[in-house]
């Protein structure tokens, strides 16, 4: 019996609607503009206190407005209701192959966090508390869910990804499509009970699933007790990682001092005459104000694990916790997602609204899949996946 379900009761988009995943962002203002330009967009009701009519209230303090704006969209025909169905879903964008996935519920008590925790669905990166708190509220205050957790198909992912191909391909217009921030072009179809419905969904919950992105709305359905959760099940074949690095607002000592703590930890530090860049495996290089640019070789924890190791865990530990002093959820570090180039990095620390941007290798898919195999946590904020799907599109409620 499959873990992978229809979507007891689904509204499906009209066009409009498509939003970024609330966690996207690097400014909190980008969130604000993007709803001013797009009034429909799904992004008004999943991050309500970032609403241009509702700026300056707390998240919970928003949560009416969530509601309403929610209620407006399906009244105004937004969204068209749907039951017991399975949404088919192709993106795709210039010089990509096509990705596929499908849209469709999981159960919850499938959640697995490590090894002795039975269960098909591995959940692998550390979260933060708060935002898994925002999450759970706002289900309730909602009864429905807006963006889906990304999961990755580790056993079947090559004939899911077949199967996903040959229906869109035989599908027909697509019922809605919407294009994203980077021009790639999202397109679903519904698919109601019957043979395809039940080929896809067993074939997507045919062997283990990787939370590949939405690690905190997972979380967030255990949390709240729901039985079953929003997903789209990809395929391997239809993703990649980019670098995910992170910004620190204001240092808290001397750039001097910082290094002098590095070096005395075991870290190798090299300043360069170049501006920073993304770097290979095993190197972190800083940008620092006045155009600096050192690439650091951290010390390796011998006695820890290949997760220990990994570069987003040294800069963790080594680099941001001991040498800088901050615990990773301060809120002086942005974590800053692949969408966000090297160049625009370096503006923000030349603008001055940063003091030291540092840049990671991405984690590679190797790394991803050993970890999960293990069941073991990657550092938090470590695999930007793309592309991503995108919220709003089909949503599930509650009740």
């Amino acid at each position: 019996m499959t873990v992978v379900h229809p979507i007891s009761r689904a509204w499906i988009t009209t066009g409009g609607t498509g939003a970024q995943n609330y966690d996207e962002f690097a400014d909190d203002s980008e969130i604000t503009q993007i709803i001013a330009d797009n009034p429909h967009s799904a992004l008004a009701i999943e991050m309500p206190h970032r609403a241009p009519d509702s700026v300056g209230k707390s998240f919970a303090d928003s949560l009416p407005d969530a509601v309403a704006r929610l209620a407006l969209e399906r009244a105004e025909g937004s969204y068209r209701e749907s039951e017991q169905v399975v949404v088919l879903y192709r993106i795709t964008g210039q010089g990509e192959p096509p990705a596929y996935g499908l849209w469709s519920m999981v159960d919850t008590d499938q959640i697995s966090t490590r090894a002795d925790e039975p269960g098909l669905v591995i959940r692998n990166e550390d979260v933060f508390i708060e935002k898994v708190r925002e999450r759970v509220a706002l289900a309730g205050a909602l009864s429905t869910l807006l963006s889906p957790v990304l999961l990755l198909q580790t056993a079947k992912g090559d004939d899911l990804h077949a199967a996903l191909a040959a229906a869109a391909e035989t599908a027909g217009e697509p019922a809605a499509t919407d294009v994203d921030q980077a021009g790639r072009t999202h397109a679903i179809w519904p698919v109601g009970p019957g043979t395809l419905q039940d080929e896809l969904t067993a074939l997507a919950g045919g062997g283990e699933l990787v939370v590949a992105d939405g690690n905190h709305r997972s979380l967030a359905a255990q949390t709240g007790g729901l039985p079953r959760f929003l997903a789209v099940i990809t395929t391997p074949a239809s993703v990649f990682i980019q670098p995910y690095n992170r910004l620190v607002a204001e240092l808290p000592l001397p750039l001097d001092e910082l290094l002098a703590r590095l070096r005395a930890a075991g870290a190798t530090v090299t300043e360069l005459p170049r501006a920073a860049r993304i770097p290979s495996k095993g190197t972190i290089e800083m940008y620092a104000a006045g155009g600096r640019t050192f690439a650091l070789g951290l010390p390796r924890d011998f006695n820890g694990s290949e997760v220990d190791n990994l570069d987003h865990a040294l800069v963790e530990r080594v680099l941001l916790r001991d040498a800088i002093g901050l615990d990773p959820g301060d809120k002086r570090i942005s974590y800053i997602g692949g969408d966000y180039s090297a160049d625009w990095l370096r503006g923000e620390v030349d603008a001055g609204r940063s003091e030291l941007a540092v840049l990671i290798a991405p984690v590679t898919v190797d790394d991803f899949v050993a970890v999960n195999l293990e069941r073991q946590k990657l550092p938090r904020k470590s695999t930007w996946f793309t592309p991503k799907a995108r919220g709003g599109l089909v949503l599930a409620q509650l009740d």
